[in-house]
C-alpha cells in the first residue's frame, strides 16, 4: 500500500469530518469549490479469531495528534481488510469512498450525502442546462429510487413517469436495498440507449413498465410565451446558471407587449441554487424577504429583494403554479411572493423541502459532499418541511386529464387573471 495514498485517504476523512462542522436528484443548495454481512442455514467453516492488528506508525504519523485516538479503531480495520480479505488486491479508492459515504450517511439526514465523482459530475450538468439521460428529477433518500418530477418535454414525462413513482428494477434488476445514488447512476446513459424501468405507483394494483429511450437532455430553464386574452406565461424548469439571464430575456419580450397578467409556472420544477431563487423572485416584487436561513447555531441569514424587478407592479396580477413536484427552490420563490402578497398559488401542494445544503467538492477528482447546513423559512417565518406550501386555490390535474392533454391548473390561472382585470 504505497504511502501517499493513504495520506490522500486521511485527508479525505478528516476533510469529511470537517464538513460536519458546517451542520438531496433536487436541491436547494450553494456550490461551494474546496481545494483541498449472508445468513446461512447450514454451518460456515470458520477459524480462529486473528489477534487484532496493531495500527503502524505510518498510519498514526499520517493522523494528527489529536484524532490518533479516534482513528485507531479504523486503521485497525483498513488493516484487517488488507490482510485478510479473500481478493486481494483491494481496491483502496474504492474503500476510501465507500469510507466517506458511510461517514456522511451516519449524520442520518436524507439531504446529506456522498457524491462520487460521476454522480457529482451529473448533477452539475443537470443544472447547466445538458446531459444524458431520460429527463426527471429524483429523490434519492428513499427505499427506492422516487421520481420528484418528470421534465418537461422529457423522454420521461412523455414515457408517462409521475412524481411519486418508485423505481423498483432497471433492466429487469431489483432495486431493493441499492442506495438511491447507485439506482440514479443505472438510469443514466448516453443518449440513443435504451433503459427499461419498473416502477411501483400509488393506487396501481400492479408494477408498471416503461421503456425509455435516453437522450442529450437539453432544455430552456426558463421560457416564457403570450396566451390569449394577452396573457404572458412563464415557465421556468430548474434553478441553475442558466436560468435568470433567460428569465430576463422572455420577460423583457413579455412586458414589452403590456401584458393584462403573468403566469408563473413552477410545476414539476425540482430546485436549484438558491441565490437563483432569490434572483427570480426579485423580478417579481419590488422589496421585502425572500427568505430566512436558519442555521443551528440560532444565527440567521436574511436574503431580501434585489432591487430592478421587470414585473414587479403590483397592478399586474400574478398567478404561480405549483405541484407536488415543485420542489426546495421553487418552493422559495412560491412562497415569497404568496407570503409578500404578490401571487396566489394555483395548484396543489408542493414537495415541502426546507432545507440547504452546501456542494463541497473533494481534492483530487474525489466526488463531492453534499451537506445539510440551515433550513429555510418564508418571509412570514414558515417552514414547509415535509409539509409544502398549501395553495391559495387548489385545482387537482387527473391522469384522465394528462392522457386527453388538459390542463385545468393553467385553465384556472387563466380564469382568475381576466376576473381580476375584468371591469
Amino acid at each position: 500500500m504505497k504511502r501517499t495514498l493513504k495520506y490522500t485517504f486521511l485527508l479525505l476523512v478528516v476533510v469529511g469530518i470537517a464538513l460536519g462542522s458546517f451542520a438531496g436528484g433536487f436541491v436547494t443548495g450553494h456550490l461551494i469549490p474546496f481545494q483541498g454481512f449472508l445468513d446461512f442455514p447450514f454451518p460456515v467453516a470458520e477459524q480462529a479469531a486473528p489477534r487484532l492488528p496493531t495500527v503502524s506508525a505510518e498510519q498514526n504519523s499520517s493522523t494528527p495528534e489529536e484524532l490518533q485516538s479516534l482513528f485507531t479503531p479504523f486503521w485497525e480495520a483498513w488493516t484487517i481488510v488488507h490482510e485478510n480479505y479473500v481478493d486481494q488486491p483491494v481496491d483502496d479508492i474504492a474503500l476510501m469512498h465507500g469510507a466517506i459515504e458511510g461517514m456522511v450517511d451516519a449524520l442520518g439526514d436524507r439531504h446529506s450525502s456522498y457524491m462520487d465523482p460521476e454522480g457529482f459530475k451529473q448533477a452539475n450538468e443537470g443544472l447547466e442546462g445538458e446531459y444524458d439521460g431520460i429527463g426527471a428529477y429524483v429523490d434519492t433518500t428513499t427505499e427506492f429510487l422516487t421520481i420528484t418530477s418528470p421534465m418537461p418535454g422529457s423522454p420521461a414525462e412523455r414515457a408517462g413517469l409521475k412524481p411519486g413513482d418508485l423505481v423498483v428494477a432497471i433492466d429487469g434488476e431489483d432495486m431493493t436495498g441499492l442506495p438511491g445514488e447507485a439506482v440514479r447512476q443505472k438510469i443514466i446513459g448516453p443518449a440513443g440507449t435504451t433503459v427499461h424501468l419498473t416502477v411501483k405507483r400509488e393506487g396501481e394494483s400492479s408494477l408498471l413498465e416503461f421503456e425509455i429511450v435516453r437522450e442529450r437532455i437539453s432544455m430552456d430553464s426558463a421560457s416564457g410565451e403570450m396566451l390569449e386574452d394577452n396573457i404572458a406565461y412563464i415557465q421556468v424548469t430548474t434553478f441553475g446558471v442558466r436560468t435568470t439571464p433567460e428569465l430576463l430575456s422572455a420577460l423583457k419580450e413579455l412586458m414589452a407587449q403590456n401584458p393584462r397578467g403573468l403566469i408563473l409556472d413552477l410545476r414539476n420544477n425540482g430546485g436549484g441554487y438558491l441565490q437563483t431563487s432569490v434572483e427570480v423572485a426579485s423580478q417579481f416584487v419590488a422589496d421585502g424577504v425572500v427568505l430566512y436561513e436558519q442555521y443551528g447555531s440560532g444565527e440567521r441569514k436574511t436574503y431580501e429583494v434585489i432591487p430592478g424587478g421587470l414585473a414587479t407592479d403590483v397592478s399586474l396580477p400574478l398567478i404561480v403554479l405549483i405541484n407536488e413536484g415543485s420542489a426546495s427552490a421553487s418552493e422559495i420563490v412560491a412562497g415569497a411572493l404568496q407570503d409578500l402578497g404578490r401571487a396566489r398559488l394555483v395548484g396543489v401542494t408542493s414537495f415541502g423541502k426546507g432545507s440547504v445544503q452546501n456542494w463541497v467538492e473533494l481534492s483530487d477528482d474525489n466526488g463531492a459532499v453534499r451537506i445539510t447546513i440551515a433550513k429555510w423559512l418564508t418571509p412570514n417565518e414558515r417552514t414547509i418541511h415535509d409539509v409544502g406550501l398549501t395553495p391559495d386555490v387548489e385545482v387537482q390535474l387527473t391522469d384522465e386529464d394528462f392522457e386527453a392533454d388538459r390542463d385545468p391548473q393553467l385553465d384556472k390561472a387563466v380564469e382568475l387573471i381576466m376576473e381580476s382585470t375584468n371591469p
